[in-house]
């Protein structure tokens, strides 16, 4: 056999000096994480789910794997199909070996150590033996949802909540004494999704309800979300979240919403200009609202979705069909904090960018913004969906810390559905401490430990502590 250096996952895994590894067990391994944005089930958590079996906890509802069993020639059956749970499983094991480099091979590997202590390979000779280990400790408490998130030391999550939601798996689960605490996100982006005007008005009509309040004009709209914030806000919520293409901004957008909404009442689609006004007019009374109540705001921007029309007629959204998108980012994002900085109401804010073209110009648009009010008030947010991986995340703290200041980053979400998903914490923090460790064996950093060792725990913990106030 081949010698070589390091055994893959081993505990100098991804750090690849002395100094990174003292970083990594010194300073980084032990802190809690804070994984302040995520699409986990509240209901789930609340419940403290027990799954039957590994595809269920596995598989179920993860795009990552179903985009890599469909690129290894995987029918759709044992994706989202009929197939039944241990020939998906299966399926997914003959897929893991050809995913060699693909993000997926190393957190597939990291979960079943991490969660099972299973440090075996998963292909189709192994599939069967690790499927039947996992099920059986999966009848165990500690290894229901609680406990999960419990293993993987969870200090706050918070789930994603859009306005209507009633928020009682929340108020539920905060009756309970858990290890961990969660907290709702508020996400109202369907406030101002007009595309569909029919669908449009008939969410309209189920956030009134939830707010207890008729909406028969855009002021009524207003308020209704007005109400709903409230109402989040005394449930411990303290971040909203957007999924957008880009941000919007028009100078009369805030005059025209008015007759913009009326004309949505009446069944009329609005054209391109008119829908980012409506939109541009929505999110700035948003964000005077999160500013108001000291929340930070969020801001996932880039995302070209389903773009498979068959597919998505045939599975519905969130499958595996989206990609990165190619949209104008600055002049709007620049109007739009401007406009809500002008009257000195610009909230905490993170923005996180999707396609890496774009890093410089997100990194460097934030920095026009913080006015010395809090620290890192203006975030660039961490590497997102197909940039959370070893590239995109090093990338994004080098443009980081050549635009802005490393220091003060809040660090990695998992931004998951899965509740196996929380080594990527340990993935982050691994490749942090690589990218710092190795600039201080080049001398480019001094080997001052307790000066860099602070920073590092900063980004792995502290800061996200201190900048949300949970």
């Amino acid at each position: 056999m081949i010698k070589t250096s390091k055994t893959f996952l081993g505990d100098d895994f991804l750090l690849g000096t002395d100094a990174a590894r003292h970083l990594y067990e010194q300073y980084a391994a032990t802190q809690p994480i804070i994984d302040y944005h995520n699409h986990l089930s509240p209901k789930d958590i609340a419940e403290n789910r027990r799954f039957d079996n590994l595809t269920e906890l596995w598989l179920e509802g993860d795009h990552y794997k179903w985009r890599g069993m469909r690129a290894n020639g995987v029918a759709e059956r044992y994706c989202t199909g009929n197939a039944t749970p241990q020939e998906k499983f299966m399926k997914w094991a003959e897929t893991v070996p050809y995913t060699l480099r693909n993000p997926l091979f190393h957190w597939t590997h990291l979960e079943l150590k991490n969660y099972f202590g299973i440090t075996t390979l998963l292909d189709a000779s192994s599939a069967l033996e690790i499927y039947e280990t996992c099920n059986a400790q999966l009848q165990q408490e500690d290894f229901f949802v609680q406990g999960l998130l419990a293993k993987m030391n969870v200090e706050v999550l918070c789930t994603t909540d859009d306005p209507i939601d009633s928020l009682e798996y929340h108020r539920n689960f905060a009756a309970q004494h858990c290890s961990f605490r969660m907290f709702p996100t508020f996400r109202p982006d369907k406030s101002f999704a007009v595309e569909n005007v029919s669908t449009y008005l008939g969410y309209i009509e189920q956030l009134g309800a939830a707010a207890g309040t008729a909406i028969r004009s855009f002021d009524e709209l207003l308020q209704a979300l007005k109400n709903r914030l409230d109402f989040f806000h005394q449930h411990g919520c303290r971040v909203s979240d957007h999924g957008l293409d880009q941000l919007f901004f028009d100078e009369r957008a805030e005059s025209e919403a008015p007759a913009l909404f009326k004309k949505l009442q009446d069944g009329k689609t609005l054209d391109a200009l008119e829908r980012i006004q409506f939109k541009s007019a929505v999110l700035l009374n948003l964000g005077r609202l999160y500013h108001k109540k000291g929340w930070v705001q969020q801001f996932h921007l880039g995302a070209m979705r389903n773009n498979n029309t068959r597919l998505l007629r045939e599975l519905g959204p969130d499958t595996g069909f989206d990609s990165m998108g190619e949209y104008p980012q600055g002049h709007m994002m620049s109007r739009f904090f401007d406009a809500l900085d002008n009257t000195n109401q610009l909230a905490k804010t993170i923005v996180y960018n999707l396609n890496p073209a774009d890093n410089e110009l997100f990194a460097t648009m934030v920095g026009n913004f913080n006015d010395g009010t809090v620290a890192g008030k203006m975030q660039y947010g961490s590497g997102w969906w197909f940039l959370d991986q070893k590239d995109g995340m090093e990338r994004q703290m080098n443009t980081l810390s050549n635009m802005g200041l490393l220091s003060r980053f809040v660090g990695m979400v998992t931004d998951s559905r899965s509740f196996l998903s929380f080594p990527r914490h340990e993935y982050f923090r691994r490749i942090l401490c690589n990218l710092v460790g190795n600039d201080i064996e080049k001398g480019e950093l001094p080997d001052d430990y307790q000066l860099v060792g602070r920073m590092v725990k900063d980004i792995s913990y502290t800061n996200a502590k201190t900048y949300f106030g949970f």
